[in-house]
């Protein structure tokens, strides 16, 4: 072996030997977040996972938020020959930070190895609110440890969030049935895909205990969609001036004739169940435009049956409403009676009524950009819901793949975030502006979550965390289409 190769192997050896003594040990200064360094070889360690820190009798818990291979100087190691130059070592080693979770006080040196299942567990269950928990799931990163949500933090407005394909549906299904279960909040649901219209059947394969409680609760959600025996229905005299005007194109200075005869008209009876009086040139012409619009043949008008959907809205008389926009028709229905419902909501709004308005697809009802001036007028009711509901009770749960497409006003009102898989950089780049207290590498993780997995954080979470959704107690109302036209192989 000739002596350039003998140094390299030196080299090769004394490097592995120095790589292998690294100590696992962390440091804090302020008792809050540590710095630490591992060995590179069977590293354990791993972003958004638990790690026990042991320094003398003291054992604390922390959570690892940054982790990155570097590099540092070691011994300069003599080269072969007089004169010939020496070779620097570089010394490779785990290096990140992370949270420390319990204990107080900085600490200096202290071993660190992977959290055992008991130990998360045992934390856990030690700040776990006295109030009522969410069971939704397992923790991420710590087999099968139970974890639960904070069901007072959702009297904070939430954003939910994934990629088509992530679970979100699924998940938020999971999300209220808890809270029908645990909590006595109210809720109101937006439904525009009719995922949430089987929310009152259980599953057969559910325990019969969860069954049976999820039963009672489920006696309380009414469904209200077209075609049912609990039709969607509206009436055109709840709706706000503003709201028929916007509904019909309307300007009440340039098209104040129409406009007159409007008002005049339901002061007499429901539109579209009233004769408009013939002869009258502004009555023909709002007729016509009624019917060049489609509006007059809308299904969604009660024409004298009973049951308004903002009956029941402003009533409040059952426990969690779904509200199956995908039941009806067109687009223009959908937007109608999604803004009737929310304006509603906060008309009543000095009635204080906790109530937890679940918004699917929030990108169609408050859009950054409107499109039409019905969807503006909703848009414009989230943005006050989401700026002023909370001292009124009225608590957000916004639900979307296209984060940046819902309207920023919304979305910077939001103090909790359940983030699915999301392959974009650039909607996790928005995510990551609007909810800066989340540390960015574990929003990171986001582009390689399986089917059900997600970090959650804010008040309904002791911690930023990691979380594998569980099973759902009720039946889904939607799904995807099938996929048998892949067919097998051909021979």
């Amino acid at each position: 072996m000739s002596e350039t190769a003998q140094s390299i192997e030196r080299f090769r050896l004394l490097r592995r030997e120095l790589e292998e003594s690294i100590l696992p040990l962390a440091t804090s200064l302020d008792g809050r977040r540590f710095e630490f360094q591992a060995r590179l070889d069977d590293l354990q360690l791993e972003v958004g996972g638990y790690v026990t820190l042991e320094h003398g009798t003291e054992r604390r818990l922390g959570q690892v938020i940054t982790l990155e291979r570097s590099e540092v100087d070691g011994p300069m190691l003599p080269g072969a020959g007089d004169g010939a130059t020496g070779m620097r070592i570089r010394i490779r080693a785990a290096r990140g930070h992370g949270l420390v979770l319990s204990g107080a006080g900085p600490f200096h040196d202290a071993l660190v190895r992977p959290a055992e299942a008991s130990e998360v567990a045992d934390w856990l269950s030690g700040v776990r609110p006295k109030r009522a928990a969410l069971p939704v799931g397992t923790l991420g990163r710590v087999a099968d440890v139970p974890f639960s949500l904070d069901a007072v933090g959702f009297g904070r407005h939430t954003f939910l969030c994934g990629q088509s394909g992530s679970g979100k549906t699924y998940s938020l299904g999971v999300l209220l049935e808890r809270l029908l279960l645990e909590t006595e909040l109210r809720i109101v649901i937006l439904d525009p895909n009719s995922d949430y219209v089987r929310l009152r059947e259980t599953r057969a394969d559910t325990a019969p205990a969860e069954s049976d409680a999820y039963a009672r609760a489920a006696g309380e959600i009414a469904v209200r969609r077209q075609g049912s025996d609990e039709p969607l229905l509206l009436r055109l005299d709840q709706l706000e001036p503003r709201e028929r005007a916007a509904l019909l194109r309307l300007d009440p200075l340039d098209d104040r004739a129409e406009y007159a005869v409007l008002e005049e008209t339901l002061r007499s009876g429901p539109a579209f169940q009233a004769e408009l009086a013939t002869g009258d040139t502004a009555a023909e012409a709002l007729r016509l435009r009624a019917a060049n619009l489609g509006v007059d043949s809308w299904e969604i008008w009660a024409r004298g049956r009973a049951g308004s959907i903002l009956d029941d809205v402003a009533g409040r008389t059952h426990r969690a409403l779904v509200v199956d926009l995908g039941s009806l028709a067109s687009r223009e229905e959908q937007a109608v009676v999604a803004e009737s419902v929310l304006a509603t909501l906060w008309r009543n709004r000095a009635d204080r009524a906790p109530t937890l308005i679940v918004i699917d697809e929030a990108h169609n009802v408050c859009p950054a950009e409107p499109d039409d001036l019905v969807t503006a007028l909703a848009t414009d009711h989230a943005v006050r819901i989401a700026g002023e509901g909370r001292k009124f009770g009225l608590h957000l749960l916004l639900a979307t793949q296209r984060p940046q497409k819902v309207h920023p006003n919304v979305v910077s009102q939001c103090d909790n975030l359940v983030l699915m898989r999301m392959n974009s950089t650039v909607d996790l780049a928005f995510v990551g502006d609007v909810f800066s207290f989340v540390p960015q590498s574990l929003l990171d993780l986001a582009t390689t979550f399986v089917q059900g997995e997600a970090i959650v954080a804010g008040p309904i979470t002791s911690h930023p965390a990691l979380l594998r959704f569980g099973a759902r107690l009720s039946l889904e109302g939607g799904s995807d289409a099938p996929a048998d036209w892949a067919g097998a192989p051909r021979a």
